[in-house]
């Protein structure tokens, strides 16, 4: 069974400024979220907070009853929460298929010691990654560039790579960061159906933050969207795709209900 990623009032500032402010929303099991908003909005403010890089100034955070707030950013991969980043961070010194062992450090049973006296579990635990991390590289059809560098990569293919490498946590939510951004049409639409089949085949919930409205209203089932930090829609794609403060927030539209609600 996948948990429930369930924020209730979470906020949290940088001195004097509040980058997210009472945040609360439910990532069902097993579905595809969206959290979108124009640009300074909070979202990858709220990718750390879920990641413990930072720990929210209110609020609770919970994957099913465990509470992630006092769990440092390892001990929250562990549980199941893993992420990318909106900026590529691979290791272009290493391999493709090296840049996927790295991560895999939590799923290893030996000890620093069983590698140093090159004990059988050692190897077992290299023999065992190495086999996932080449699985893994198929599903995302890299397995031809598995020696060469990363470096080598095309920008999407190296988008791609990074969600491999956060597979390699055998997550039970995967949160995306702009997995779409450098993609063209064509790449994005295979970028759709690629979540969709990780959600279904890996048992996982998707947490989605992306500015490609085709990818986010084409594979999306609930969508949350901040602007300034706060919570100004929520619902399908269908719902939020109409609603007013989000048209104000992202094509500058005036909201019509917008002066009447301060007024109140």
């Amino acid at each position: 069974m996948v948990p429930d990623l369930v924020l209730r009032g979470v906020s949290k500032s940088f001195g004097g400024l509040k980058a997210v402010s009472d945040v609360s929303f439910t990532v069902k099991g097993k579905s595809i979220f969206g959290l979108i908003g124009p640009n300074g909005a909070g979202k990858t403010t709220v990718f750390n907070l879920v990641t413990g890089v930072y720990k929210p100034d209110e609020g609770s955070i919970l994957l099913g009853t465990r509470d992630l707030r006092p769990l440092k950013p390892a001990r929250i991969a562990a549980a199941g929460v893993a992420r990318t980043f909106q900026n590529i961070r691979l290791f272009g010194q290493l391999t493709v298929v090296e840049n996927l062992l790295v991560a895999c450090e939590l799923q290893k049973r030996a000890h620093l010691a069983a590698a140093v006296l090159r004990l059988p579990v050692h190897y077992e635990d290299e023999e065992t990654m190495h086999a996932r991390a080449l699985e893994l590289l198929r599903v995302f059809d890299l397995q031809h560039a598995a020696d060469e560098p990363s470096t080598s990569l095309s920008y999407g293919n190296q988008r791609r790579l990074e969600i491999a490498r956060a597979m390699m946590l055998e997550p039970k939510v995967l949160l995306l960061d702009e997995p779409a951004a450098g993609m063209n049409y064509g790449e994005a639409e295979g970028l759709k159906t690629q979540i969709r089949w990780l959600r279904d085949t890996f048992d996982l919930s998707v947490v989605l933050v992306e500015h490609n409205m085709q990818v986010v209203m084409g594979v999306c089932e609930d969508i949350h969207v901040l602007d300034h930090g706060e919570t100004i829609a929520a619902g399908t794609p269908e719902v939020v795709r109409n609603h007013p403060k989000v048209l104000a927030a992202y094509l500058g539209e005036e909201d019509d209900d917008a002066p009447e609600e301060r007024a109140s």
